[in-house]
């Protein structure tokens, strides 16, 4: 559901037939305020504001936050470069969802009511009279439809995303209406409404210097936006600062009431973990998002922990409600990964328990599924009742072990177990045409097997380290390459590397982004999250059972044969995960005392507390 997207590498705008509007103009439409998939939405029309936040919150303050690696560009439409961390602050989409229905339904914003017909073959969404540009503009459908397909010209992954949109047009005035190829396809208008609008006014007009401005190429000139805040100040790849628009113009807008406190956001830009983390320890930036179990066991005991001037928290929040999968992907657009007798026999290598006992203090699972903590979705045991009859229609095109064979990962709880598992690889191997000569497995023509992990940072090397002196015992030569973070982007972009570490996050409603996770269409989609580069027609009909399912139990019962055949394919060694997220944060900010059901909702919901900051020192 969230930002994935369908084929069109080669899709220019120019090439859309428009369609006739769903609607005949004399036709009554049936407006809605919000968008749903399956749930009726909690928050009625007429909403003065969520419920989770504190509509009173005090403004202003500043809360400077790291970010990793650097950037080179202010264009949010690019496929290419390095986007500034925070540039979506500046910007308003047409819908926003709320944090207590997990993601499941969208709110009007730039926009004030939504209207499908019942076939859905089509979207109408009415404009927010109300909004403005920062310049005092107001977003006009003009702008929706030049953003729509400006997008879709020139980033090819959002052009599949958006592929089955084949017309944009204005029907009435301040009403758009995208037109699909296909009907039955209820999370569209949802997908559509999280299209970030662009002011076509200025990206067509001129800078200070009297230069035409181009969306097509980087800039660094500060981009005007309609979103809560606006830039206010950057060193290029280094820091930028955005400040509170104090006019905002959707600053009582029920969906923003209570939100968007902070006076100033600050990013500062680091190139090592490590470095970043002495900076947050030094109080240069004031929050620390921790991603590795030994570090939160032992390395906060420093003064500022100690005097309670920072403090550590976990927020089951921020998982509850959405499925993860990640590990280290084959790239199956390398010969020595086709072969789904290589990929398994590699799983048995993982040493997951050893990991957990020495390196993560026992405060890891091992993940088992496509859709890791969303139970419902989540395949177990063998397929049964609807899921089976959905696998049972797809038959020759899946692996038959999904209806014999739960799949369950290796275990290594011992030396015994390992050298058990290390020999099931070695078999696997050798039934896949490898020879186990002295000490190296070499293929037919007497060539090695070689592996290269390519990773971001050192966080996962200790992991990374693990398969590979696990690999070397059964002769394979495994090396790590850690790549600094443009390197590691622009890698993954052209799908250069045999095994990633890298991920899949799924919300609780998954649609059409499984296409750009799994889908054929997106396997060679250069940019796309297809990191496997499969493409698999059995793969490709469970998609499609996803994303026309016609309620919820079919959905669900859907994601589970999607999940299982997945697993079936062996395109991944799946790693771990944990349910909740780690946060050390300079004692400065406070929150509502009851938090969303599915998010912490850091920093947005969340304001600086004065009183706080004395006591432990203020920002600067």
């Amino acid at each position: 559901m969230k930002a994935a997207l369908p084929t069109l590498a080669t899709l220019a705008f120019a090439t859309f037939a428009f369609a006739a509007p769903a609607f005949a103009q004399d036709e009554e439409r049936v407006w809605h305020h919000a968008t749903s998939l399956g749930l009726e939405p909690k928050y009625p029309e007429g909403l003065t504001h969520f419920d989770y936040v504190n509509p009173d919150a005090p403004k202003g303050g500043l809360l400077r936050l790291g970010a990793m690696g650097s950037f080179d560009t202010f264009n949010p439409f690019l496929p290419q470069g390095e986007v500034a961390s925070g540039l979506g602050l500046i910007y308003e989409t047409l819908t926003t969802p709320s944090l207590d229905e997990n993601q499941l339904v969208d709110y009007g914003v730039l926009v004030e009511a939504i209207s499908w017909p019942d076939d859905y073959s089509s979207v109408t969404y009415r404009l927010n009279p109300d909004a403005r540009w920062h310049d005092g503009e107001p977003v006009t459908a003009e702008d929706v439809i030049w953003s729509f397909e400006t997008l879709v010209e020139i980033n090819p992954d959002r052009a599949q995303y958006y592929a089955n949109i084949t017309g944009v047009e204005e029907t009435a005035p301040g009403e758009v209406t995208f037109s699909f190829d296909e009907t039955g396809n209820r999370e569209l208008p949802k997908i559509l409404g999280q299209l970030i609008v662009l002011p076509k006014h200025w990206w067509e007009g001129t800078d200070a210097n009297g230069n035409q401005r181009d969306i097509r190429r980087s800039t660094l000139e500060p981009p005007l936006g309609s979103g809560p805040y606006r830039i206010k100040s950057f060193e290029a790849g280094r820091t930028v600062a955005y400040e509170r628009v104090e006019d905002y113009w959707g600053l009582d807008h029920p969906t923003q009431v209570g939100q968007n406190n902070i006076g100033e956001i600050r990013y500062e830009y680091f190139l090592d973990l490590n470095v970043e983390f002495e900076a947050f320890k030094g109080d240069r930036i004031d929050m620390w998002p921790e991603n590795e179990a030994r570090r939160w066991a032992t390395a906060y005991d420093f003064p500022a922990v100690n005097d309670g001037r920072v403090i550590k928290e976990e927020f089951p929040q921020d998982y509850a409600g959405r499925g993860v999968m990640v590990g280290f992907i084959y790239n199956l657009r390398d010969e020595k990964f086709q072969n789904p007798l290589v990929r398994e026999a590699l799983n048995y290598a993982f040493n997951f328990e050893e990991l957990n006992r020495t390196q993560f203090f026992g405060q890891y699972e091992r993940i088992s599924s496509f859709f890791q903590g969303i139970d419902e979705l989540t395949s177990r045991d063998l397929p049964q009742g609807e899921e089976l009859e959905i696998l049972e229609s797809v038959r020759d095109l899946v692996p038959p072990e999904v209806f014999t064979e739960p799949y369950v990962n290796p275990t290594s709880p011992d030396a015994a177990a390992l050298r058990n598992n290390l020999r099931t690889a070695l078999n696997l191997l050798t039934e896949a045409g490898y020879t186990l000569q002295g000490t190296q497995l070499v293929d037919a023509n007497g060539q090695q097997l070689t592996i290269e992990i390519l990773l971001q940072g050192a966080t996962i090397e200790p992991v990374a380290q693990n398969l590979v002196n696990n690999l070397a015992q059964i002769g394979i030569a495994a090396t790590i390459r850690t790549a600094d973070s443009a390197q590691y982007v622009n890698r993954i972009r052209s799908f250069d590397y045999e095994l990633l570490y890298q991920q899949w996050v799924q919300s609780a409603s998954p649609g059409n982004e499984q296409r750009f996770f799994f889908g054929s269409s997106s396997a060679e989609e250069e940019g796309s999250s297809n990191y496997a580069g499969l493409a698999d027609p059995g793969v490709d009909a469970l998609i499609n059972k996803v994303i026309f399912a016609d309620d919820r139990e079919t959905l669900e019962a859907a994601t589970r044969a999607l999940d299982r055949v997945l697993l079936a394919h062996h395109i991944i060694i799946p790693s771990y995960m944990r349910g909740a997220s780690w946060m050390a944060l300079w004692d400065r900010y406070s929150r509502p005392e009851t938090l969303p059901e599915y998010s912490s909702g850091f920093p947005t919901i969340w304001w600086y507390d004065e009183e706080k900051a004395a006591r432990t020192g203020v920002a600067r």
